[in-house]
């Protein structure tokens, strides 16, 4: 009979655990509302069944351009280009490349991402936490090839062929988001102090003022 109850105890404690958890977020922050101020949701609302249509699950996606600073054009295809990713925790995106055309250091904080080269060579990797000692994955991609960027670490592609390059990212996330590093540190609204910077650098101010100058481009918006 002790064995019952300790197993009846079990299950009614994981039963709890579960019931407890929170969804994981599906935007930058979702700061709780008030029912009549309530805009916002930790995804989207969900449109009436009745009224779904055919092209709520459909959308063509062309080659990106590249004729800009870094030479590449990220497509997206999230939740917000295409209204039936909603609750299914997918996304995908098309990324294409100029010869040398570079997708820049950056972070997707909601997802794991999947990518497939189509056409072209390009040099790809990851930088790991600092707990593990912030190690550099890379390999070099050929048509076919696959690499796997998980969730939350630095990555990066860069086409290293002679001719232009072309991918499909997968993602574990409806809305994974993408953080570009240089647009973060030297193109945040308002800036980021050049006091942090310089220590965070090591450098001289005049460094960290002239990179906040630049005019960063980001294809991951």
């Amino acid at each position: 009979m002790k064995v019952v109850y300790f197993l009846v105890a079990i299950l009614a404690l994981t039963s709890s655990v579960v019931s407890a958890y929170d969804p994981s977020p599906l935007q930058d922050f979702c700061v709780a509302a008030k029912e009549k101020d309530g805009v916002f949701v930790n995804g989207k609302f969900c449109k009436d069944p009745k009224l779904v249509k055919a092209e709520d699950f459909f959308r063509h996606v062309e080659p990106g351009k590249t004729d800009n600073p870094v030479g590449s054009n990220v497509t997206q295809v999230f939740v917000d280009q295409l209204p039936g990713l909603n609750t299914l925790g997918i996304a995908l995106a098309r990324i294409d490349f100029a010869p040398k055309g570079l997708n820049a250091p950056h972070t997707h904080p909601r997802g794991t991402e999947i990518l497939i080269v189509l056409e072209g060579t390009l040099y790809v990797g990851f930088v790991t936490s600092n707990q593990d000692g912030n190690r550099l994955f890379t390999k070099v991609l050929n048509k076919g090839d696959v690499f796997v960027f998980p969730i939350g670490l630095i990555h990066f592609q860069l086409n290293v062929g002679y001719g232009n390059a072309a991918a499909i990212a997968a993602l574990s996330s409806q809305n994974p988001g993408a953080i570009t590093i240089a647009n973060a540190l030297f193109k945040a609204n308002p800036p980021i102090s050049s006091e942090v910077l310089t220590k965070a650098f090591q450098v001289d101010k005049s460094i960290i003022d002239y990179l906040q100058k630049q005019s960063w481009y980001d294809n991951n918006n």
